[in-house]
């Protein structure tokens, strides 16, 4: 069974700049990430690639251990270009280069590191059971249920809840989750079939059992090395 495991780091960041190699407790935030899929990739023969559009990001990369031949192309490394064709067009390249085809894409989110290798084995166990399944994302139990507490606009301009149903406490209603950014594995067959997006009707979730969550803005960064360097983490990296 062949597995990539890609990490997509653009260079042009607008909320937090630079945050794909800005230190974190230490050391610069991708590199938490490379070990973790050198980690993986030990264990399962897999290969590793990185899609960037900037030398800097290449050269720490390099300085980890993860080197690359590949560029991002420009069209992919715009705001709006979308994360699933910017993963298929590395795939495509990484099979032609190393003339073989991967059954599986591992794909882990350098602003979302808050895993272990214990998640990974487990969320790889589960889809690899499901023949049917195109791919499985990393989520965490919501704070929030649009069954309870949640709203949105009708079309007679008053407000209510996204989902219906007769619950009176947010814990009889039904389970829901929050995407949490961290990882995802593609069968192949998920880029064979046009997907655009990372939800479709043969998806999987693997529900992380600790805290996780990505960087969005600064004060995102500040709390996740708060927890790293005091310690506060109920796992260990």
């Amino acid at each position: 069974m062949n597995i990539l495991i890609t990490l997509c780091a653009r260079g042009g960041s607008k909320g937090i700049p630079g945050k794909n190699i800005r230190p974190i407790n230490g050391r610069p935030l991708i590199s938490i990430s490379i070990d973790l899929a050198k980690h993986f990739a030990e264990k399962h023969q897999a290969d590793l690639a990185l899609s960037t559009d900037d030398i800097e990001i290449k050269n720490v990369a390099a300085q980890f251990g993860l080197q690359t031949n590949y560029s991002r192309p420009t069209n992919l490394a715009t705001d709006t270009a979308g994360k699933i064709e910017t993963i298929a067009d590395l795939l495509y390249y990484e099979e032609k280069s190393r003339t073989k085809q991967y059954d599986f894409v591992l794909d882990l989110d350098i602003t979302s590191p808050l895993r272990t290798f214990e998640d990974l084995e487990e969320a790889f166990n589960i889809i690899s059971k499901d023949e049917k399944a195109l791919n499985l994302f990393s989520v965490n139990h919501a704070a929030r249920n649009p069954y309870f507490n949640m709203v949105e606009q009708q079309p007679n301009g008053y407000y209510g809840l996204i989902k219906k149903g007769e619950f009176v406490t947010r814990q009889s209603a039904p389970n829901v989750y929050d995407l949490n950014a961290s990882f995802y594995f593609y069968r192949r067959t998920f880029f064979e079939s046009g997907n655009t997006k990372t939800i479709t009707d043969k998806s999987l979730i693997y529900v992380m059992p600790h805290i996780c969550f990505d960087l969005d803005h600064p004060i995102d960064f500040e709390f996740m090395e708060f927890l790293m360097a005091n310690n506060k983490l109920t796992f260990q990296l």
